[in-house]
């Protein structure tokens, strides 16, 4: 029941973090209102939030509940896993002080630089090889 409670959550951060990834994908633009970039900033909250969530369940996950802690551990599969995680984390981070610096500005129009829309594009991409990642896991990819 613990590692079902646990996988659920894990798999509640993984929505909501694509969701708020792909919304600000979307919402994103060279040129923003204030209006807009305060929603910007709420979405990019519900992106921290959900990766807090990711990664306090697959700490769980790796070392509380479910499986022992060398299945993952012993796997090159999971590190890579891990590896993109951590990434996408550390390019978050520039993104995230501009739209925390910039969601009261008095500006009318608020510019937005290139690097930071590409940041949130990159990003998105490496989100999306996660999942190849994890299936190959539970097929025992990577395992001796």
């Amino acid at each position: 029941m613990e590692e079902s409670l646990v996988r659920s959550f894990h798999f509640i951060g993984i929505f909501g973090l694509f969701a708020a990834l792909v919304s600000e994908h979307l919402l994103i633009k060279p040129e923003m209102s204030k209006v807009e970039m305060k929603k910007l900033a709420v979405v990019d909250a519900i992106y921290g939030i959900s990766a807090i969530i990711i990664l306090v369940a697959g700490l769980l996950l790796w070392f509380v509940v479910g499986k022992p802690a060398e299945f993952y551990s012993q796997n090159p599969v999971f590190h890579v896993k891990l590896t993109l995680f951590v990434l996408i984390a550390a390019l978050s981070i520039y993104p995230t002080v501009f739209f925390i610096k910039n969601r009261n500005s008095q500006a009318s129009v608020i510019k937005v630089p290139g690097k930071i829309i590409t940041l949130v594009r990159v990003q998105l991409l490496l989100v999306l090889a996660i999942p190849f990642l994890a299936a190959a896991m539970a097929r025992g990819i990577g395992l001796k």
